[in-house]
Order: structure tokens, then C-alpha cells, then sequence
């Protein structure tokens, strides 16, 4: 696993504890190119203001950063011009955090684009799903409705891989920890690459 956050947050709130910008990256380095990291983060932290980026610029960076280790089947582009779509569902507390690291960028030649919903009915065709952690409830309904669907699932909700989420913030020790359902990724046709997985935890569904 990589060594990925080692700042202590400064003012313990849940959403609002900064980390070590350089020393989170360099980790990942095995996984995202250093280069392609580093660049991220340069976009995170302007000339003016060098503070150390806030965990959800990290991951943010890291929504990024799947849609280059994660590959869909083309069928869930309508065309070559399709947009990239990363949806964000609930509440958002990635914010312009996201909008910022996304900008100008593309996934094998698919524009990436930010977009935000507020109920499952109304994510059309989204390649990302970031379910934040107010929907935690109907997390079962969400799920269920994106089935057959090639969408990779996001979250930091506690046990999220382990409920069929792929993809799984976890924070431990004021460490982000990656934990990914690759059963989840696999039955909605998407394949996570080798590389990522090796920096992951590996969970199953557990069925209740």
C-alpha cells in the first residue's frame, strides 16, 4: 500500500484535515505516473497560496486518476466525442475541488466533464459515480439501479466496498487507504487495471 497522506488534519474536522501534498503522491507513484501526479497537484495549489491540499483535493485527484486505470467498455460512449461524465450524487464535498482537477483533461480522447445530481433518476449516462456519504441510506436503491450499467461506483461511506461499491475511500490514520470491489467492476463490464489493484484492498459483497 502506499504511503499516501501524512499530514495530521489541523483542525479536526471529518472534511477538512489537510495533508502533506508531495508525500501523498509520491507513493502512488507505482500506480499514477509521477509526472501525471504532480501535475495534479500543481493545479490544486496555486503560486499565492501553497497550503498543503485538503483531503478531498486528494481525492478528488484520485476520481481523476481512475479514469485512467479503470477501462469501459465502448459501448458506454454513444460516440467518439461522447463526454467523459463524472457524476457526483448527494451532497458535494468534492466541490470545485473536482471541477478544478478535471479541467482540459480527457479519458482516450473522451472530454472530461463534471456533473452533479441529486437522486439516482436523474444520472444518465455517467462513466464515474462519487455517491456521497448523505446518501448512505439509500445506498442499496442506488446500487441496485445502476446495475448492467458501466459505471464505476465511488465512496467514502464506512463499508462501502463491502456493500458492492468499487471503489472505497477509506481513511486510516490520516491515511487515504484504496478498498475495491473488482467482483462489482467486473459484472458492470469494467476492467481495473493490475497496477491499481495492487495498491487496494480487496473486498467481496458481503450479503446481508
Amino acid at each position: 500500500m502506499p504511503d499516501q497522506l501524512d499530514k495530521e488534519s489541523r483542525d479536526g474536522g471529518s472534511r477538512s484535515k489537510e495533508y502533506e501534498g508531495i508525500s501523498a503522491f509520491t507513493g502512488v507513484g507505482r500506480c499514477f505516473a509521477l509526472i501525471a501526479a504532480l501535475s495534479v497537484l500543481l493545479t490544486l495549489v496555486t503560486p499565492e497560496a501553497r497550503a498543503a491540499p485538503t483531503e478531498y483535493q486528494v481525492k478528488a485527484a484520485f476520481v481523476l486518476n481512475f479514469s485512467r486505470f479503470v477501462a469501459w467498455p465502448a459501448q458506454a460512449f454513444s460516440s467518439t466525442s461522447h463526454p467523459f461524465v463524472i457524476g457526483v450524487l448527494g451532497d458535494d464535498p468534492l466541490g470545485p475541488q473536482l471541477d478544478e482537477a478535471v479541467r482540459g483533461e480527457q479519458a482516450d480522447g473522451h472530454p472530461l466533464v463534471v456533473r452533479r445530481f441529486q437522486n439516482i433518476a436523474e444520472v444518465g449516462d455517467c462513466q464515474i459515480l462519487f455517491i456521497d456519504q448523505s446518501k448512505s441510506a439509500q445506498l442499496p436503491q442506488i446500487l441496485a439501479s445502476l446495475r448492467h450499467r458501466s459505471t464505476l461506483t465511488v465512496a467514502d461511506l464506512e463499508g462501502a466496498s463491502e456493500r458492492g461499491v468499487m471503489i472505497q475511500f477509506a481513511t486510516v490514520d490520516h491515511r487515504i487507504r484504496l478498498r475495491i470491489n473488482a467482483d462489482s467492476a467486473r459484472a458492470a463490464g469494467l476492467n481495473i487495471s493490475a497496477t491499481l489493484l495492487r495498491l487496494a484492498q480487496i473486498d467481496r459483497t458481503v450479503r446481508d
